[in-house]
């Protein structure tokens, strides 16, 4: 049989006291960094300048945030793809407009005469 110390009256108790220390241990092992010199103030400072009305709505101002848009990876991606298609699209329709045209002067070189050329 295992005689536990006076203190601890039941292996629970003897559980939860080293539980306890180690919590104790590892809060001392890993301090929280220091904020910087008046963060509060600076985080306060950009809530308010995000919340402030946006000012009137200028042209370069519109295209600044339309190149904004445009430029994140999720959307840049998608345009890119976009842009892959329909080169896609527009060169199988003008490859097929061209094969229509050489098939037709084939068909006119093997069937008219020379004068009609």
């Amino acid at each position: 049989m295992v005689r536990l110390p006076q203190q601890f009256t039941t292996m629970t108790d003897m559980h939860e006291s080293n539980e306890a220390r180690l919590r104790e241990l590892l809060r001392q092992a890993r301090p929280s960094p220091l904020l910087p010199p008046r963060f509060q103030e600076s985080v306060w400072r950009r809530i308010e300048r995000s919340e402030c009305a946006p000012g009137p709505v200028t042209p370069l101002a519109w295209l600044d945030a339309l190149a904004a848009r445009l430029l994140r990876p999720r959307l840049a991606l998608a345009g890119v793809a976009a842009l892959l298609v329909l080169g896609g699209v527009l060169g199988a329709a003008q490859g097929t407009a061209e094969a229509r045209q050489s098939a037709r002067a084939a068909y006119l070189s093997a069937v008219a005469p020379n004068t009609i050329r």
